[in-house]
């Protein structure tokens, strides 16, 4: 990829949070150029950036620290990433996520969830601020932001375009063959187990498990990723339960759960884009991460076609103006 400089932070109009280094992987890997440049952050800004161009926008990345988890890590990353870069118009939380499919939502590994509003429901639901009632169901107490509106015209332009697929398919095509290529694991490592049935060993591997208790599902004839638009919940712990799980996926909805975005829709409005490694439940592996960062990150990458492309002026060092 050809470097370029761009020397003020005005120059970055969208922002890019990932959560884990196998998100922050795929980010780059959707880079059509990344640059190699030093910016004047704010003084207490202590995240490390990179920096980059897809069609025609420019791009700053961050990720927390390597190996903290949860919302605050994240919030800090964004708060700081808010405060050196004043130009930001579209932000985006993206990574992996466990999925919560049921009868109504065919959730596969590799598949994409974007955070949408459904109701009253603004897109992402914080599913540990509230309180469990005696008849046993959730109240919720509190609500986040949506996702920007901007972005959510985007959508609504993405979601008539009957070419979107083959648009996914090639974002997606290079970030897997860049540099040291990310497989999609084999179809019969996608596995959902009934909810019933937990992991006897968390060690093993699930070739272990009792593969009587896998459910049946019909095989796609696309391997291209399914996107799906709905809410998301949002919490500090892991989603581990797959009763748990499908007690809040049937009453409320939920297609995908993760750790971070409850932390930032307050103070960074951002789209949240997850790819489904696993199914929220105690059968995980990370066989499926690098698949599922890229699926996420093609997503955006798809994305940012439909919003209007910026007039860019040329980099200070460069003196003469882009065609």
């Amino acid at each position: 990829m050809t470097a370029r400089r761009w020397t003020s932070s005005d120059d970055y109009i969208v922002g890019w949070i990932c959560a884990l280094p196998c998100g922050l992987d795929a980010a780059r890997r959707a880079l059509d150029q990344e640059y190699d440049c030093q910016l004047k952050l704010s003084e207490n800004d202590q995240n490390v950036y990179v920096y980059g161009e897809i069609n025609g926008f420019n791009i700053v990345i961050a990720c927390p620290p390597f190996a903290e988890y949860g919302t605050t890590p994240a919030t800090i990353t964004a708060q700081h990433m808010k405060a050196s870069f004043k130009s930001l118009r579209y932000r985006f939380l993206v990574g992996v996520g466990g999925g919560a499919p049921s009868e109504s939502n065919d959730i596969r590994l590799g598949d994409v969830v974007v955070s949408t509003p459904v109701g009253n429901d603004s897109g992402i639901i914080p599913y540990d601020w509230g309180k469990r009632l005696p008849s046993g169901q959730f109240q919720q107490i509190g609500t986040l932001n949506k996702p920007p509106q901007p972005l959510r015209r985007a959508i609504s332009c993405l979601q008539t375009d009957h070419n979107f697929n083959t648009h996914l398919a090639g974002s997606l095509a290079p970030i897997l063959t860049y540099s040291k290529r990310i497989e999609c694991p084999a179809h019969d490592k996608d596995r959902l187990f009934a909810s019933s049935y937990t992991q006897p060993d968390p060690e093993a591997p699930c070739a272990s498990c009792d593969q009587a208790q896998v459910i049946p599902r019909k095989k796609r004839l696309s391997d291209c990723p399914r996107v799906h638009y709905g809410l998301i919940a949002s919490g500090n712990q892991v989603m581990k339960d797959a009763v748990t799980r499908d007690e809040l996926a049937n009453s409320r909805g939920i297609l995908c759960f993760e750790m971070e975005a409850a932390g930032l829709m307050d103070d960074f409005e951002c789209l949240v884009v997850r790819g489904i490694c696993d199914y929220s439940d105690s059968h995980k592996n990370k066989d499926w991460q690098p698949y599922a960062a890229a699926s996420a990150a093609a997503y955006v990458k798809t994305l940012l076609k439909y919003l209007p492309r910026p007039i860019k002026k040329i980099p200070e060092d460069q003196g003469r103006t882009i065609p």
